[in-house]
C-alpha cells in the first residue's frame, strides 16, 4: 500500500511556480537566482530594474517576489507596494541590511510583507523562506479556487431548490 497521493488534475507542480528576484546589483541577483534554481524547480525571473519586474508581474502570475530594499529610482518598499496592488495574494520578501531594520518594519506594515531577510543571508534560511512563501501563495490560490467552486455549487443548488419548490407546490 502506497502513501503517495497523486496531484489533482490541473494542480501546480514546482515547475509551474514562479519567483521574481529584484536587486539592482547584478551579481547579487545572479547569485540568489543560481542558488534558488539549484535548490528548487521554480522558474526564477531575475531583474535589476524594478520597473521591468512590475511589467512582468502585470503579465504573469508568480508565487513569490524577493526584492532588495535599497535600489535607485524605485526602492523595495515602493516595488512591493506596487506588486501588492498587481498580485495581492503573492508572497513578498524584502532583503535588507542590518541598519535598515526600521524600513523592514515599515514594509511589514505597509506591504503586508511575508518575511524580511538580512544581508548577508543564510542560504538555508532564505531557501526555506522562499519555499514557504511559494507554498503560502499556492495554498491561498487553491483555497480561493475552492471557495469559488463552492459558491458556484451553492448557486446551482439554490436554483435547483427553487425549481423543485415551484414544481411541488
Amino acid at each position: 500500500m502506497s502513501n503517495h497521493q497523486s496531484k489533482p488534475e490541473g494542480a501546480e507542480t514546482d515547475r509551474d511556480r514562479g519567483v521574481v528576484l529584484v536587486d539592482d546589483e547584478e551579481m547579487v541577483a545572479g547569485a540568489l537566482r543560481s542558488f534558488i534554481e539549484l535548490e528548487s524547480d521554480y522558474e526564477v525571473l531575475t531583474f535589476t530594474d524594478p520597473a521591468a519586474a512590475l511589467d512582468t508581474l502585470r503579465e504573469r502570475r508568480v508565487h513569490a517576489i524577493v526584492s532588495d530594499l535599497m535600489m535607485p529610482r524605485i526602492d523595495g518598499i515602493a516595488l512591493l507596494t506596487a506588486a501588492r496592488e498587481i498580485q495581492p495574494e503573492t508572497s513578498r520578501i524584502l532583503l535588507t541590511g542590518y541598519a535598515e531594520k526600521r524600513h523592514a518594519i515599515q514594509a511589514i506594515q505597509q506591504v503586508a510583507l511575508f518575511q524580511f531577510v538580512e544581508k548577508p543571508w543564510d542560504n538555508e534560511q532564505i531557501a526555506l523562506m522562499i519555499r514557504n512563501a511559494v507554498e503560502r501563495t499556492a495554498m491561498w490560490r487553491e483555497l480561493n479556487q475552492r471557495l469559488r467552486e463552492l459558491e458556484d455549487v451553492h448557486e446551482e443548488l439554490a436554483g435547483l431548490r427553487e425549481r423543485w419548490m415551484r414544481a411541488l407546490l
